[in-house]
């Protein structure tokens, strides 16, 4: 019968923060592609609600919770199995934050300042001729650390991201590469997965579909509120029959991450041919609406049952932590944050491994090889004659190690007793080999 070799477990991880309500852009850059990839073979897929990273950018605390139980329950709706991959909120790891230090440790403030983040509120304050760091918290310019000890507290090979979000992974890589010099492997380095037609899906006015813009189209919006919000898509003036750009076009754009190839095509043509917008608006509006309403009724029915999803995330925080756990420990022991009584227990065990009797092989100017017995106190029990090889003294060595005494008888003279030795120190000492 031939045996199968397992294939190895690739682990995909992304997160959404706890800022908002999820939208068409948090859908097709990030819930959808990591839903389907958790459906793969040879798959573990990691998810988790980011509300230590919410706190960065909101203090409004209801705002948090309520956005935390709307990205739960967009996952689930979207058709997350909780039984399937690791789905937690992010608070409840504590040693996510616990590696959030020891990555700081190792984190170059230079990095850092590189940021595109804090980059960009510095060269607002500036712009505005205010002091370059008025209003920066150290939340925000250690965001990436956060973000590096999500991804690598689950040793996570794949990280789904939109191109903006690659230098965070970036980052991640350096961090763990910086670590693992200092102490040893431990690290796994991820990998920045993008689908390059959804990467940055435009939103409203053509811009990035942000919260931070105010132009996103809420996921599970209701179908009129979801035609209204299409219907707000900025386009341009050219009227109908008149050819139409598909380059920039948002409206396009967001077309194409809901669409089939053929469908796609076909719009194409159809700007081409010059159909109107209202028209185009609405295709994207019943495009968008044959794929989302399949799942709102499952939305609004875990909305109404926040317990349920509390009830899901805790037991996705047992199965992060029974991994997050151990991992946190062999870390601590890397950078010697460890038990003093354990390093006292094993001081002594090497002391006492080191008072024991030892043999010492060793060459002399002769060229011969020759080996000597030594007491736990240094004394000589046993010096050999000369080997021609090290392989002849180390057979020898083994030969004692293994029938003890009874291997003297058959040595004859190439083992005479040290000075001062008695032949049952001799016994005694290699006794101790072959109890071992």
């Amino acid at each position: 019968m031939t045996s199968v070799t397992p294939l190895p477990v690739t682990r995909f991880l992304t997160g959404i923060t706890t800022t908002g309500t999820p939208h068409l852009g948090n859908f097709v850059g990030s819930i959808r592609p990591s839903v389907a990839a958790s459906r793969l073979p040879g798959v573990q897929s990691f998810y988790f609600l980011a509300d230590y990273h919410a706190l960065i950018k909101c203090d409004e605390p209801a705002r948090i919770q309520r956005s935390t139980m709307e990205i739960a329950a967009s996952w689930l709706a979207a058709g997350l199995d909780p039984e399937r991959v690791v789905f937690y909120r992010q608070s409840d790891i504590p040693e996510i934050p616990e590696l959030t230090w020891l990555l700081t440790c190792v984190t170059g403030k230079g990095v850092l300042n590189r940021a595109h983040a804090y980059k960009a509120s510095v060269d607002k304050n500036e712009a505005a001729g205010n002091d370059p760091d008025a209003d920066v918290t150290a939340g925000l310019f250690m965001y990436p650390v956060l973000m590096g000890a999500d991804i690598l507290m689950f040793k996570t090979h794949k990280v789904p991201v939109g191109r903006d979000q690659i230098q965070h992974i970036e980052m991640a890589r350096d961090m763990a590469q910086r670590f693992n010099h200092l102490y040893g492997e431990r690290l796994v380095l991820p990998e920045a997965v993008i689908e390059e037609s959804v990467a940055l899906l435009p939103g409203l006015d053509g811009r990035k579909m942000s919260k931070s813009y105010d132009n996103t189209i809420p996921l599970f919006a209701p179908r009129e509120p979801l035609r209204k919000l299409i219907g707000s898509i900025l386009t341009d003036s050219r009227a109908p029959g008149e050819p139409k750009e598909v380059e920039g076009s948002a409206l396009f754009q967001i077309y194409q991450a809901f669409a089939s190839a053929a469908e796609t095509e076909a719009l194409r043509k159809a700007y081409a041919e010059g159909i109107s917008w209202g028209d185009a608006k609405q295709l994207l509006f019943e495009r968008i609406d044959q794929e989302v309403a399949p799942m709102r009724e499952r939305y609004h029915a875990l909305m109404a049952n926040p317990e349920e999803m509390e009830r899901v995330l805790l037991a996705g925080a047992r199965k992060a932590r029974e991994l997050a756990t151990p991992f946190m420990a062999e870390l601590r022991q890397a950078v010697g944050l460890r038990n003093l009584g354990a390093a006292a227990t094993t001081g002594k065990a090497k002391a006492a491994k080191a008072a024991a009797p030892a043999f010492k092989q060793y060459r002399e100017k002769d060229g011969q090889f020759y080996f000597k017995l030594l007491s736990a106190d240094a004394k000589v029990l046993l010096q050999s004659k000369g080997f021609d090889s090290p392989r002849e003294a180390a057979q020898t060595i083994a030969g004692l190690q293994k029938a003890g005494a009874g291997a003297l008888s058959s040595l004859g003279d190439q083992v005479t007793l040290g000075d001062g030795a008695a032949e049952a120190e001799v016994i005694a000492a290699l006794q101790h080999f072959s109890d071992s």
